[in-house]
């Protein structure tokens, strides 16, 4: 007898419940009772055991009510019914992704390692103007290539580039828009929650459902849902802490409101805007590695082997390199952050 039928004849709901049952197979506590010669339809279970009415529970004792696997079949029955027109819609649209990440992937193994490295070297002077952030990036790839980790290296970069370069360009203006809608920013915020607080893998399950794993979009897409929150955040922000005499001043002058955005309030928010684009990198980085669970290239994957072989040390080497190229990004962000904040306060 289960715990919950006293509950169902109470109220008079016997014979609904009658008419769902199914005489099933016994469960498994009615079989041992049934062996020790007990009567299985006695419910010995005291008040201070009586399990939480859960869907699982009342089921047992009214087969009328659905099981808590009935609701989960009901959200995977629904995402398969409009799997093949949402890819149809899906496929256009985020093939510039694929192409992207392929091509920056070509381009960055094809590119070879003595005109890469300058590129890149060049490339943090002009961002940052320091000789010392300069020094550490090279020393950076130099313990890469000597422990054979520079190709991997380079791939995880590309992908970084890539996503964080595509988060900018999707998060900045619904920033923007956020900002100037209240409406918007009251829709967007739960969204934004959502996304934050899904767990990483989460997000792989319907991917997988709709792309292959052999496309590069299928890691991309992933890599952009889960770094491109604090983008968006922060450009909302930084635009909302503009000074609002700042802008009356410029609608004294006559400005319009595109002026307005792209002259002042741009230029005042660009350190918040910047420092959302530091952590979508930093974010893009925390999910390459769990990207490399369907097919992203990089040092992830080199993680992932040391964690499915139980090799200790690939693993732990592949992720001290992940952490130094975390640490180098984060210090070039935020050295070009730092000059951008003294270029405005001149």
């Amino acid at each position: 007898m289960a715990t919950y039928d006293k509950l169902f004849e109470t109220l008079g709901l016997t014979d609904w419940c009658d008419v769902n049952k199914s005489g099933g197979p016994m469960s498994m506590a009615d079989l041992l009772k049934q062996a020790k010669g007990e009567d299985a339809s006695v419910d010995d279970t005291s008040f201070w055991e009586t399990p939480f009415p859960s869907l699982d529970e009342l089921n047992s004792a009214c087969p009328a009510i659905p099981k808590s696997r009935d609701f989960t079949d009901i959200v995977e029955n629904s995402f398969l019914s409009i799997k093949d027109p949402l890819k149809a819609v899906l496929d256009p649209i985020t093939q510039p992704l694929s192409w992207a990440l392929d091509g920056s992937l070509w381009l960055f193994e094809a590119t070879p390692w003595f005109v890469l490295i300058p590129l890149l070297l060049l490339a943090v002077f002009y961002a940052t103007r320091s000789f010392g952030l300069v020094l550490f990036v090279g020393i950076t790839f130099l313990i890469m290539a000597v422990i054979d980790h520079y190709v991997p290296a380079i791939q995880t970069l590309s992908i970084i580039f890539v996503c964080t370069g595509f988060s900018v360009i999707l998060g900045v203006p619904i920033g923007i828009l956020m900002s100037r809608s209240n409406t918007l920013q009251k829709v967007m915020i739960p969204i934004l929650d959502m996304l934050q607080t899904l767990p990483t893998f989460v997000y792989l399950i319907p991917l997988i459902f709709l792309f292959s794993v052999t496309e590069s979009k299928l890691y991309g897409i992933a890599i952009i849902l889960y770094a491109v929150v604090p983008v968006v955040r922060l450009t909302d922000l930084g635009i909302r802490l503009v000074d609002k005499e700042v802008l009356e001043a410029a609608h004294a002058f006559g400005m319009t409101d595109r002026q307005k955005l792209f002259k002042v309030q741009i230029p005042l928010a660009l350190p918040n805007i910047m420092a959302g684009v530091n952590q979508t990198i930093m974010m893009s980085l925390a999910m390459v590695v769990i990207a490399s669970l369907v097919s992203a290239p990089g040092l992830g994957v080199l993680v992932l082997r040391g964690i499915r072989n139980l090799e200790l040390g690939v693993g732990l080497v592949a992720g001290f390199g992940i952490v130094m190229l975390a640490v180098l990004l984060d210090r070039v962000t935020k050295k070009a952050l730092a000059r951008v904040n003294a270029a405005q306060k001149q």
